[in-house]
């Protein structure tokens, strides 16, 4: 038996995927909104090398980059209700069913590898709540794809402290990115990430928010000239897989897709800091500048964060303290 949703795909790419679907037993297409050549496009690549093989050809993997199918915001709808079996979504995204997910953007929260290994490990108290509550949606997390810190993008000079973010268009990709914009001074605008370039070229936004990464990804030094490394937040993006098309698999199937996961996540947390440092050198040969804050530009940021976790606490309850309190234990 076959196992698929039929969804709007131009001909040329049903052409090429035509193939490989055919002669498979099930298949699974994935809607990504970066670009394949991106880290979380790469993973995706070894996920499905690494499926196709274990499952002799019983299962393919169709990869639908530089939101195709779907953007980012749109994912956790398609894949919840089913109009497409896999897709990769800012954590974020999630945001308005289970606010409890901006434990990840709360400012300086989680600001070293160590502290991020111990809040996403499998059934930890930070991630495990959130699994969780993905699970409410429809969707189940495969795994979680890392995407580094977040930066600050300007052009013309550094964002040092947060009096040079005042008055200033911001984009950001969380509400909760947002508040902490708020709070520093500035004007946050939420603006997908495949979208981010154009905003920047025509001026929508005066600095943004992302991932280095994503800065040589989408060749962001065409339209930024420097970045101020904050590392403010942790990114993550998380695969999930539509639940009752996951229930309906075979059991041998899903165990070569959970091995197939566990190994792309293992391997793109393993990776992270060495992608970052290549994009970060990517940057330098582009023609950016890099800029640290000092420890003592660093404290003024820290010091208009507070009100970002009185906001969190109201909105996520007793849930979302627990969550906090233990990730401040990290």
């Amino acid at each position: 038996m076959k196992h698929f949703f039929l969804g709007t795909v131009s001909a040329a790419t049903l052409a090429l995927s035509a193939l490989s679907a055919q002669a498979a037993d099930t298949t699974l297409r994935i809607s990504l909104q970066l670009p394949l050549k991106s880290h979380l496009g790469q993973n995706l690549v070894l996920f499905k090398d690494e499926v196709e093989a274990a499952s002799n050809g019983d299962i393919a993997v169709e990869i639908y980059d530089s939101a195709q199918l779907y953007k980012d915001n749109e994912v956790p709808q398609a894949v919840g209700s089913g109009s497409i079996e896999m897709g990769v979504a800012s954590l974020t995204r999630y945001v308005g069913d289970a606010p409890i997910v901006d434990i990840f953007y709360q400012p300086f929260l989680l600001d070293s590898e160590e502290k991020v290994r111990k809040a996403v490990a499998p059934g930890s108290p930070v991630r495990g709540p959130i699994d969780a509550a993905i699970a409410e949606t429809g969707s189940t997390v495969l795994w979680w794809q890392a995407y580094g810190g977040a930066i600050m993008l300007s052009n013309g000079g550094p964002i040092k402290t947060p009096e040079d973010l005042k008055g200033k268009k911001v984009r950001v990709f969380s509400k909760t990115l947002g508040d902490f914009v708020e709070a520093a001074g500035g004007a946050p605008t939420v603006i997908s990430g495949s979208e981010q370039y154009l905003a920047y070229q025509r001026g929508t936004v005066d600095v943004g928010m992302t991932g280095v990464s994503g800065v040589q990804s989408r060749s962001l030094w065409e339209v930024m000239d420097t970045i101020t490394v904050t590392n403010n937040a942790d990114i993550e993006f998380i695969v999930v897989v539509n639940t009752d098309f996951w229930n309906g698999l075979p059991e041998e199937h899903r165990e070569i897709i959970m091995a197939a996961a566990k190994k792309a996540e293992d391997t793109v947390r393993d990776e992270m800091s060495n992608i970052e440092a290549n994009a970060y050198a990517a940057s330098v040969e582009n023609g950016m500048t890099i800029y640290t804050p000092t420890p003592e530009e660093m404290a003024a940021w820290k010091q208009v964060a507070q009100p970002v976790y009185d906001i969190f606490v109201e909105k996520t309850g007793e849930t979302g303290k627990a969550m906090l309190e233990a990730a401040q234990g990290f």
